[in-house]
């Protein structure tokens, strides 16, 4: 494509020329400083990497809400839950009280801990601080517990998942210095919290630090950024391309702690999809109605395209 509009230039150059007019001189072609597309690259690759790491969000293949006191889980069809990998009966999974615990299937083969599951154990889900991870299937499925509001439901990873064994690739626009900008952060009070709605519809409230202010195009724009004080932060935001070549449920940017300066650098060549754009077992935050900006952000990462037979389906 770019050889084609180069010979077209070309061509009128040379027509003008023999009109006896003059060509106009061709625009320059904006450098990129070299470590700033060497850096824009080791990102990438970083981000790939861990999208397709064996515990990455490419490898879901199941989300399943627990809505009884206790559910039989396994693939065949007697389990109560049935999962998509893994033998026909797993284990039991029950609620007592405030807590979680797992009853493996006799016979089967788990551990938690690089430790073999031999009996009734605690679940601890994601809010815990020290998750429960229950390997099966060989070390290649992972069965774990979160909690979404007052929900909880399994969430399943295998290494073998269709999403990550079928990838595609990810697509950017291309890395652009003008979209790596030095920003105001407008810090909140400590406790002010921001109401973000998931994926699933659930809206929980998340600490909001303070705000994000920069110029783009004459104007200035303002970007709620979600963490604790003196934390890292992050950005949830839509804009004109969501939907129209990114993702349109809108895309996250990670933020550094400001400075002593009170400034950020936000870098939209930074921006990536949530999970939910790779697989249906996510529950993705979506934009809050803050960060939802009236200009097109042909920076970052583009939609992801699906297999196929993914698509299909």
């Amino acid at each position: 494509m770019k050889k084609a509009l180069g010979g077209a230039a070309l061509l009128v150059a040379v027509l003008l020329g023999g009109c006896g007019k003059d060509a106009a001189t061709p625009a320059p072609v904006a450098k990129v400083d070299p470590a700033f597309a060497h850096d824009n690259e080791l990102w990438r690759e970083q981000r790939l990497t861990e999208l397709l790491a064996v515990d990455g969000w490419t490898s879901l293949v199941g989300l399943h809400w627990l809505e009884l006191k206790a559910h039989y889980i396994g693939s065949g069809s007697t389990s109560g839950i049935r999962l998509a990998v893994g033998p026909p009966r797993l284990g039991m999974v029950a609620r007592e009280g405030n807590d979680w615990y797992f009853s493996p299937e006799p016979g089967v083969a788990m551990q938690v801990d690089g430790q073999p599951v031999k009996g009734r154990i605690a679940f601890h889900g994601d809010h815990h601080e020290a998750p429960t991870l229950i390997h099966f299937d060989d070390g290649k499925g992972v069965l774990s517990l979160i909690e979404r509001g007052p929900r909880f439901a399994l969430r399943v990873r295998h290494s073998d998942a269709p999403a990550r064994t079928h990838f595609t690739h990810l697509d950017y626009w291309p890395a652009d210095p003008s979209w790596r900008i030095t920003a105001r952060f407008v810090p909140h009070d400590v406790n002010k919290t921001l109401p973000i709605v998931d994926i699933t519809g659930l809206t929980t409230e998340q600490f909001n630090a303070g705000a994000i202010e920069f110029e783009r195009d004459g104007r200035t724009w303002r970007l709620e950024a979600l963490g604790a004080p003196g934390e890292p932060l992050q950005v949830i935001f839509a804009d004109r391309t969501s939907g129209r070549g990114s993702y349109a449920a809108g895309r996250y940017i990670d933020v550094d702690v400001p400075n002593d300066k009170a400034e950020v650098v936000i870098d939209f060549n930074r921006a990536y999809n949530p999970p939910c754009a790779f697989t249906p077992f996510a529950t993705c935050p979506l934009p809050p109605p803050e960060n939802r900006m009236d200009m097109p952000v042909e920076a970052g990462e583009k939609v992801y395209a699906k297999p196929k037979d993914e698509v299909a389906a």
